[in-house]
C-alpha cells in the first residue's frame, strides 16, 4: 500500500449539504428554511426565547458575585514539604519560596504566590518567605524552630511598621544627644573638685612651740 492509496472507511467522512443549488438537490430555492417567517430571515437569534414569557435565565435568582481582584495562590501543605525533604527533592537548609518550590516540583505556575497550609506533619526547621500561611501552619513551623515571613498587606500592618520605624528613628536620634549630655555632666563633675581646690586658700600651719619655752 502506498500513501496515495489510503482511504477512509465508507461512511466515515460525510460531505456537507450544499443548499440553494437547484430544486433537484432537495435543498434548493428556500434552502430548507421554509416559506417566510422570522426564522427564514438572516440575523435572527431565538436562543433563550420562550414565546414571550419570562425566560429561565431571567427567572433564576442570581446570588453572590465573582471578585475580579481576588488572588489565586499555589497551595502547599506541610506534609508535602516534609515528603519532598525526605525524598531529597528539597533542601531543608534553603529558604521556602516560589523559586525553590518550583525547582523541587512542588508547584507549577507562580500565580499570585504560595500559601502554606497545616495538613500533614513537619519535622524540619524551615525558613519560609511566602505570600500567605494559615495560623495553624505558622504555629507548626515555629514549633519546630522555623520562621515564616509574610508580606505586609493590611493597612494595620503597614501602620504598625511605620510606627515602629518612627519610634526607632527617635531613639537613634536621641542616643547621641544623651551621650553628649552625659559626657558634659562627667566633665563638669570632674572640673568641680579642681575649682574648689583652687578657690580654697592654703592655711599656714603655726610652728609647734619648742619644749621648755613656756
Amino acid at each position: 500500500m502506498r500513501l496515495n492509496e489510503i482511504r477512509d472507511n465508507e461512511g466515515a467522512c460525510k460531505l456537507r449539504t450544499r443548499i440553494g443549488r437547484g430544486v433537484g438537490s432537495g435543498k434548493g430555492k428556500t434552502g430548507g428554511r421554509g416559506i417566510k417567517g422570522q426564522k427564514s430571515r438572516s440575523g435572527v437569534s431565538l436562543i433563550g426565547f420562550e414565546g414571550g414569557q419570562m425566560p429561565i435565565y431571567r427567572r433564576t435568582p442570581k446570588r453572590g458575585f465573582n471578585n475580579i481582584f481576588t488572588k489565586k495562590f499555589e497551595i502547599v501543605n506541610l506534609g508535602r514539604l516534609q515528603k519532598a525533604i525526605d525524598e531529597k527533592k528539597f533542601d531543608a537548609k534553603s529558604t521556602v519560596n516560589v523559586k525553590t518550590l518550583a525547582a523541587a516540583g512542588l508547584i507549577r505556575g507562580n500565580k499570585d504566590g504560595v500559601r502554606l497550609l497545616a495538613k500533614g506533619e513537619l519535622k524540619a526547621s524551615l525558613n519560609c518567605e511566602v505570600s500567605g500561611a494559615s495560623k495553624s501552619a505558622i504555629e507548626a513551623i515555629e514549633k519546630v524552630g522555623g520562621k515564616v515571613i509574610l508580606p505586609l498587606t493590611t493597612k494595620v500592618d503597614l501602620e504598625a511598621q511605620e510606627k515602629s520605624y518612627k519610634s526607632q528613628a527617635k531613639k537613634d536620634a536621641a542616643t547621641p544627644a544623651k551621650k553628649a549630655a552625659a559626657d558634659d555632666d562627667e566633665e563638669e563633675k570632674a572640673a568641680e573638685p579642681k575649682a574648689e581646690k583652687e578657690a580654697k586658700p592654703e592655711v599656714e600651719s603655726e610652728p609647734e612651740p619648742e619644749a621648755g619655752t613656756e
